[in-house]
C-alpha cells in the first residue's frame, strides 16, 4: 500500500487531540452503549485512500455505476481489469489504531454495534464481534442472477487463469480497491461469467446508483434506536446511505457525537464534533476510559 505523507504533529495539534479524546470518553461515559458508524477516513491509515477531500469534494474519479456495471460488457471489463491489478493491495492491508480502538470500545462495553461503510473488512479482522457491513465486503463475489457466491481470493484465481498474458501499469490506487491504470490498459482482459449459471458477477458490495439491502436497513435502524447514542467516525456522511441514520438518531433524541478530519453533512445536528484524525481522537478516548475504569477498581 502507498504510504500517506507523514508530517510531524506540532505541540499544539498534539495538545488538541489529547484534548478531543477527553471529550469523546466524557461523551462515552455520559451516553452508555453506542452505535458506531465509520467511513473512509477510519481506513486511510491502512493505506486504503478516502472518496472526498476535506470538504467533502470529490478526491477521484467517481466509482463506476451500478447500471453501468449491469448493463455495459465494456463497463465490467474495465472494472474487473482495475480490480483484479488492486486486489493484491486490497487484500494485504491491516488494520490501524481507529481499528483498534473502537475493536477495544465494543469490549470495554461502549459499543453495541458498528456499522461501516466500508467494504474493507478491517473492523472484523481488528476483533470486532457485532460488525454490520452495510454496503457488503470486498471479499465476496456473488452472481446477479442466482445469487451464487464465491470468495474473492477464489474469484481472483479464476480471474488470473483467463489472464495469464494480461499485464498493466498501475498508476494510483482507489478507494474501493480497484487501481488507475496507466492508458486505461484493459484490452484484452478476460471476465469469467457465473460458475453456476453463466450469469455477471460482481463484488458483493453496494455501487453507487444500487440499494442497500432492506435488511441491513432495518437491522442498523433497530440498532441506533436502542442505543444511547451515535458516534460517526471517519465518514463525511455525504451519501444518503449514511447520513439516513445521523437523521434518524436526531429524530429518535440520540445524542450525536462526529470525529472526521472535515465538514459532514451531519454537522448542524451533531451534539458534539472533533475535528481531526479519527485514530487519534479514538485512541486517547480509550485511555482516558481505561485510565477511568482503574481509578474507580484502584
Amino acid at each position: 500500500m502507498p504510504e500517506r505523507e507523514l508530517k510531524a504533529p506540532t505541540p499544539r495539534y498534539t495538545a488538541l487531540m489529547s484534548s478531543f479524546g477527553e471529550s469523546l470518553a466524557r461523551f462515552l461515559q455520559r451516553a452508555g452503549r453506542v452505535v458506531a458508524l465509520t467511513g473512509a477516513g477510519v481506513s486511510t491509515a491502512s493505506g486504503i485512500p478516502e472518496y472526498r477531500d476535506r470538504e467533502g469534494r470529490w478526491k477521484h474519479a467517481q466509482p463506476v455505476q451500478f447500471a453501468d456495471f449491469k448493463g455495459n460488457k465494456l463497463t465490467r471489463r474495465r472494472y474487473w481489469a482495475r480490480s483484479f491489478a488492486g486486489w493484491q493491495r486490497m487484500s494485504t492491508a491491516e488494520p490501524n489504531g481507529a481499528h483498534t480502538a473502537l475493536a477495544d470500545l465494543e469490549t470495554q462495553g461502549f459499543i453495541d454495534t458498528l456499522v461501516t461503510q466500508n467494504v474493507d473488512g478491517l473492523h472484523t479482522t481488528a476483533g470486532h464481534r457485532d460488525v454490520i457491513d452495510l454496503h457488503g465486503r470486498l471479499d465476496t463475489v456473488r452472481c446477479l442472477d442466482c445469487d451464487w457466491r464465491e470468495e474473492r481470493r477464489d474469484w481472483q484465481q479464476r480471474l488470473e487463469d483467463k489472464n495469464r498474458g494480461w499485464h498493466a501499469t498501475v498508476q494510483a490506487v482507489n478507494p474501493d480497491g480497484d487501481v488507475e491504470l496507466a492508458d486505461d490498459d484493459y484490452e484484452g482482459f478476460e471476465v469469467p461469467r457465473c460458475g453456476t449459471c453463466g450469469g455477471i458477477v460482481k463484488p458483493d458490495v453496494v455501487f453507487f446508483g444500487e440499494s442497500v439491502p432492506r435488511e441491513r436497513v432495518e437491522r442498523v435502524s433497530e440498532a441506533v434506536r436502542r442505543a444511547g447514542a451515535l458516534l460517526v467516525a471517519g465518514s463525511s456522511l455525504m451519501v444518503f446511505s449514511g447520513l439516513r441514520f445521523a437523521r434518524l438518531a436526531r429524530e429518535a433524541g440520540k445524542p450525536i457525537v462526529i470525529v472526521n478530519d472535515g465538514r459532514t453533512r451531519a454537522d448542524d445536528i451533531a451534539d458534539l464534533k472533533l475535528e481531526g484524525d479519527c485514530g487519534e481522537v479514538l485512541t486517547t478516548a480509550v485511555q482516558q476510559l481505561a485510565s477511568a475504569s482503574r481509578g474507580r477498581t484502584g
